[in-house]
């Protein structure tokens, strides 16, 4: 049986190591809010981190995440008060909301270390990230606003 640690709980998996993340936290765990877009990797719907960095669950194979932490938009913030969520609501961004959780997850990993990101940097580090809805903006001025924030 395999271990790893999901949102800070310890978890066992005794499953095909080839099945992919996304769906051991959707399926298994019932943590919905990481979500299925294009499944390879494309969109940036299903992002959550492995050990801190960004990855696509759709295409991570359980046995990349064995013994490893997986962080998912659940595990970001219980009352959902992250920085980023809290930018999210007051700038606006959700529009259908589909891809929300990702790029939560994505700017996260980009905010982690605690610096304010340039434009460049900003739209380099989500360009794989897709918003159908095209609020790149209001996702960009979140990201800056999260950044000024304590906790980001």
């Amino acid at each position: 049986m395999a271990s790893l640690t999901v949102n800070g709980a310890s978890r066992n998996f005794d499953g095909d190591a080839t099945m992919p993340l996304l769906w051991y936290l959707r399926d298994e765990l019932q943590m919905t809010g990481t979500k299925f877009g294009c499944g390879m990797a494309l969109c940036g719907a299903c992002t959550v981190h492995l050990d801190g960095n960004p990855v696509r669950s759709c295409s991570t194979p359980m046995s990349a995440a064995v013994g490893k932490r997986v962080t998912t938009i659940e595990g970001l913030d219980a009352n959902g008060q992250h920085p980023l969520q809290v930018a999210w609501r007051e700038q606006g961004v959700p529009q259908c909301g589909y891809c929300q959780s990702g790029q939560i997850m994505q700017a996260a990993a980009l905010l982690k270390d605690g610096r304010r990101p340039t434009d460049a940097e900003i739209e380099s580090a989500m360009a794989g990230n897709i918003c159908r809805c095209g609020t790149y903006t209001r996702i960009k001025a979140a990201i800056k606003q999260a950044a000024t924030m304590k906790g980001a």
